[in-house]
Order: C-alpha cells, then structure tokens, then sequence
C-alpha cells in the first residue's frame, strides 16, 4: 500500500494571528465530504477549565497532554473518516514551540522523535502571523492573548520546527487573507490530488 494512502494528513499551523481558523472553516466547506477536520488540542484543554502556566513543570505536563490529545484526535477522524484527508488544525508539534526545555527533553518526555513526527502528515500548510506584517492580531478567542512580538516569537519558533517537513508550505504574513486561505485551498488540492487511488 503506498504511504500517502496510509497517511492522507494535512497539517495547517502558524503562529497567533495567521488567520488559520478562519481559513479551516472555508476550506471546510470547499471539501466538503472530501476532508474530516481535527480541532486545535490546545484549545480544548484550555477552555475547558486549564489555565495557562508559566511554570515549567505545569507547561511539561500540558504540552504533553496537548500532544497526546492531538494524535487520538487525529486517529478518531481517521477511523471515523477513513476515505477522508484529514485537515489538522495544528499538529503533533507545534507543542515544541511551547516545551520550557530542550528539543531532546520534548522528544524523550512523548516518547517520539522528530523523524517520526513528521512522517505523520503528507503536507504543511504554514500560515504566517500577521504581526510579522505590523498588523493587530487581536480577535474574540479569549484563549489567544499573545501580544504581537509573543505571536512574532512563537510563529518563529513553529516554523523552525515544522520547515523540516519535505512538503512545507509557507503562506507568508505580507500575502492578503484571499490570497491565504486560496493558496491553503490549492495545496489541499494538491495533496488529495497526490493520494488518490
């Protein structure tokens, strides 16, 4: 069986501001029937009554429940859907931008290393932080209250990580939100073209 088909996985991530979720909620309705969407792990646990931390233990632990709950996400749509791509709204490591340590501590404290982590998504799509381009990326998410330079660190830092997938896709921050959310829409395109039977 050829990987892609095993896989049929899409991660779309950026930093704070990059206009990811408005972008997963139109390519959504582009794909209808063709894609199962995987929610943002971190947002779940975190309005569902776990605050944020700035201790490093408490931030060891989160993340690691993030990075777990992400990947049994990703495998309920998977069984679920088993004919769909499957759209993640961010991925198994994006919580490396967040670890309080090094990436081997990450690596060793979920059991998983880089090689591994990558190989699980047939693509990624990177939506740059608009703060990168002097814009407000304030919005109604009461979850997100990074200040702009926090966002421009953070969107730094994921796209250190995730640039060392062979399929990445910048969408840069200087590109309008249309011309976004149309090139997100193209590389789906591009990744269901690839793994079609």
């Amino acid at each position: 069986m050829n990987n892609l088909n095993i896989k049929k996985r899409i991660v779309l991530t950026g930093g704070p501001g990059g206009g990811k979720t408005t972008a997963i909620d139109l390519i959504r309705r582009e794909f209808a029937g063709k894609l199962a969407i995987v929610p943002e792990s971190a947002t779940m646990i975190f309005s569902g009554g776990i605050e944020r931390a700035e201790n490093d233990d408490v931030l060891r632990a989160q993340q690691t429940a993030i990075f777990n709950l992400q990947k049994n996400l990703e495998d309920i749509q998977r069984a679920t859907f088993p004919d769909c791509v499957i759209l993640c709204d961010r991925g198994s490591l994006d919580g490396l931008s967040y670890w309080p340590g090094s990436e081997e501590d990450f690596f060793k404290s979920i059991n998983s290393d880089l090689e591994t982590e990558l190989n699980r998504y047939d693509a990624v799509i990177f939506f740059e932080t608009a703060a990168k381009s002097g814009e407000s990326i304030r919005s109604n998410n009461p979850i997100r209250n990074e200040s702009e330079q926090a966002a421009i660190e953070l969107d730094d830092k994921l796209q250190a990580v995730w640039s060392r997938h062979p399929n990445f896709n910048l969408v840069s921050s200087s590109e309008s939100f249309i011309r976004k959310v149309m090139f997100g829409i193209m590389t789906v395109e591009n990744v269901i073209g690839q793994i079609k039977k």
